[in-house]
């Protein structure tokens, strides 16, 4: 899965915007108020460091004063403060840390929650998975969401720290020496303009990674989630020089990006180093001419490591910041999209193929596009499905039976006409290769009404229904969880699905090639029962022993040619 657009600017002020209206939701939601209080106490315990941080200095240049002139009680109580200090921070520093991570997964649980109705909702998730622009949606939502979290936040109190570091210590600094100060800012700004420059190329390269990344992870999901396939096709060469090209691309993007980082950590390690000893050189001649002594000294070299920190985060944190930067722009990628699918969603019930709820299921007039309008399937098509009868959609293969269907439930509605039909809750679709839950042998039963007071005898005897008498006792029961898409032949999978069918009792039920793994017994056996349901049904289907399960035959013929025959004349046609 590949990403058109696979570059990103850090300096674009609209992807920032983008991301603060997506930050900023959790701050004015319904939890507002224990987000804020969290905030606050978080706020409070950061001030709290940064004055022990601030006394610690003072500390230091009192003990470092003792140990010059000797003084052995002024060493001994110094080191007594020291330990209050240490008594005090201990407890506050961890206390900090806890609540950072409490708040960022309260953020977390909110984000996720919100951007998993919005990706259900109105089922993007489908429009999603066909969308080439957004890739891996799962790494989003599970791994950019909790990233955006997290470094949001410590970002946020990286800032405030800084800033209180800096008003705090500065002061401390330009008491001392104001030309130590004007050094300090000088020093500063050439740091992060350099920085800039060398790092700038790190952006991309970010972004590339946790794209590459989310690929090879995908490419081994698609191995697991196709197992049986592969080994009866003994694909397992191509598969893995298939993940492994994918594993190569993220490798040789990591080693590029390694080598930038390192490029910019021969800047950012000497930019560390020489602070170590220019304050100590800039304040030598005051203290050899002795108007400075040696605890001010080292009160100056540890003012201007904080205060020098504070003005040095771009130096220090670019590497991050375009880690963060990168995530954050694949996150508001999916949220626009997300956006967008509610834009099209509502413009699409004003324009293409109409959609009517009624007690009827009917095409009329209907022309039917693939989404991207580059390919006509069907026109001007018109039929009526009688209650309680059948219907059968026949045709050769692409001539746009599935398509027809995906139309019908509401998927696809590129063209003109319109389609009426039941609420979508009273149709039940039955696809050729059934949708196997991550469940129980009851839930995979009562999927989707989880909640169907259904009894196990009532469980069996649908089971023993669609000729699977012993499936429960063969796992254990109905409440065995089993990877049951692996564990069932696409035949017992399919007999599996019709029980569905029989168990939620629809009003009207879609089936596109639902017994294609089925002999023509079981197939009989399985379309009898829906007949006698009185379940109003539409077929997709090349079988001929499917006619006589239906009165009418919708008969797609190609270049967007149809008819539509009764049982009988279709019968008649093929003969």
């Amino acid at each position: 899965m590949q990403e058109p657009h696979a570059t990103m600017n850090i300096y674009d002020l609209k992807l920032w915007k983008k991301i603060w209206d997506i930050s900023k939701m959790y701050w004015f939601s319904d939890e507002k108020w224990k987000a804020r209080w969290l905030l606050f106490l978080l706020l409070l315990l950061l001030a709290s460091v940064t004055g022990i941080n601030i006394l610690f200095n003072y500390l230091g240049r009192d003990l470092m004063d003792a140990l010059a002139n000797k003084n052995l009680t002024q060493f001994y109580r110094c080191i007594l403060l020291y330990a209050t200090g240490f008594a005090v921070a201990i407890p506050i520093t961890a206390l900090y840390g806890y609540i950072q991570q409490k708040l960022s997964i309260n953020w977390r649980r909110w984000l996720t929650t919100r951007f998993m109705e919005r990706y259900f909702k109105n089922r993007a998730y489908y429009h999603i998975s066909n969308d080439p622009g957004i890739d891996n949606p799962d790494q989003r939502i599970a791994d950019d969401i909790k990233n955006l979290t997290q470094n949001n936040l410590s970002v946020l109190l990286l800032v405030l720290s800084s800033l209180m570091d800096f008003f705090s210590f500065v002061g401390i600094l330009w008491s001392i020496s104001g030309k130590l100060v004007l050094v300090l800012l000088f020093y500063a700004t050439i740091g992060t303009i350099i920085s800039v420059l060398l790092g700038k190329r790190l952006l991309n390269l970010n972004f590339q990674q946790t794209r590459r990344d989310a690929d090879f992870r995908y490419g081994l999901m698609h191995v697991r989630d196709h197992a049986e396939s592969i080994a009866f096709y003994q694909g397992e060469e191509r598969e893995n020089l298939q993940v492994l090209d994918r594993l190569k691309a993220a490798i040789s993007n990591n080693l590029l990006l390694a080598s930038w980082e390192r490029n910019l950590a021969f800047f950012t390690s000497g930019y560390n180093y020489i602070p170590q000893v220019l304050p100590l050189l800039v304040l030598a001649p005051q203290f050899f001419a002795g108007q400075l002594h040696l605890g001010v000294m080292t009160q100056a070299a540890g003012a201007f490591a904080m205060v020098l920190t504070a003005l040095s985060l771009i130096v220090t944190k670019f590497a991050m910041f375009s880690s963060i930067a990168a995530g954050a722009a694949r996150l508001e990628s999916f949220d626009t999209k997300l956006d967008q699918l509610v834009e099209v969603q509502q413009s699409s019930e004003t324009t293409g193929i109409l959609s009517k709820e009624d007690s009827v299921l009917a095409l009329d007039r209907v022309s039917l596009q693939t989404p991207d309008q580059q390919h006509t399937l069907i026109k001007e098509t018109s039929a009526q499905v009688p209650s309680g009868k059948g219907l059968l959609i026949a045709g050769h293969s692409g001539v746009g039976k599935s398509s027809l269907l995906r139309a019908v439930a509401g998927l696809w509605n590129t063209g003109e006409g319109q389609i009426t039909r039941p609420p979508l809750h009273e149709i039940f679709f039955l696809p050729q290769r059934p949708y196997m839950i991550l469940g129980s042998l009851r839930e995979q039963l009562l999927y989707p009404n989880l909640d169907s007071a259904t009894s196990d005898d009532g469980l069996r005897a649908v089971l023993d229904t669609v000729n699977l008498p012993n499936l429960a006792d063969r796992f254990g029961g109905f409440d065995a969880v089993m990877g049951w898409g692996t564990l069932l032949s696409l035949g017992e999978q399919q007999r599996l699905a019709f029980a569905r069918l029989l168990l939620a009792k629809p009003r009207y039920a879609v089936l596109d090639e639902a017994t294609s793994a089925l002999d023509v017994t079981n197939e009989a056996l399985l379309y009898g029962y829906l007949q006698q349901s009185g379940t109003t049904f539409v077929s997709v289907g090349h079988r001929p022993s499917l006619i006589s399960y239906h009165n009418q035959v919708l008969e797609l013929t190609g270049n967007g040619g149809w008819r539509l025959l009764t049982a009988e004349e279709y019968q008649a046609v093929m003969a």
